[in-house]
């Protein structure tokens, strides 16, 4: 989790400022320039921020767990912990499934903060926005189920690209390829389903 901050720090940053130009650009049409700082707080918190989040998890941890897990199944670690009567599930998947569904959340409140300020950069900086007035009308639209339902995407998502990777891992093949094989197919499989959970959990 910490180590997968700057990535998603500078994700967030950069689409919070490119989400406001879209919008900046698309209000101007209609005179409706003034809703900026609404429209970008509910995007980046209810859609944007999780699931920017949650693909660049399952670009750099669903890929980490797969490859270590299947290389732990190529060089037999895995076959030596049964014979040992260790659980692989309860040693080596639940440990990173539960860090997946605590940090991930954590870290769609930071992408979340991040996106926002990047988006409050942009409009202060470039359009001409008050950034007291900003500040106020993001502050005052947001409420907490939409912090609430961030969060819980955001649990899901780590769900599933830990689970993924964990899945595509003990299912590898063998040898170099099989490693190769189950890396791919978990972020493809953890990718897809995240996008797949956020739509249910939006149309819920």
């Amino acid at each position: 989790g910490w180590l997968s901050l700057p990535v998603v720090g500078l994700t967030a940053l950069f689409t919070g400022g490119a989400l406001v130009m879209q919008i900046y650009a698309g209000g101007a049409r209609f005179n409706a320039e003034a809703v900026v700082p609404q429209i970008v707080a509910i995007g980046m918190v209810r859609e944007l921020g999780p699931v920017l989040v949650g693909l660049m998890v399952a670009a750099r941890v669903t890929a980490a767990i797969a490859a270590e897990i299947a290389t732990m199944k190529v060089t037999e670690q895995i076959d030596a912990l049964i014979t040992l009567s260790a659980d692989p599930i309860r040693f080596l998947v639940a440990p990173r499934v539960l860090a997946g569904v605590l940090t991930v959340p954590v870290l769609v409140a930071v992408g979340d903060t991040v996106g926002i300020m990047g988006g409050y950069a942009m409009a202060t900086g470039t359009l001409g926005f008050n950034p007291a007035a900003y500040l106020r009308n993001t502050v005052s639209f947001l409420e907490a189920t939409d912090i609430a339902s961030s969060l819980a995407k955001g649990a899901a998502f780590g769900y599933v690209a830990t689970l993924m990777g964990c899945y595509h891992g003990m299912n590898a093949g063998r040898g170099a390829r099989g490693v190769g094989r189950a890396t791919k197919g978990a972020v493809e499989a953890a990718a897809v389903l995240i996008l797949a959970v956020n739509f249910l959990l939006t149309g819920v």
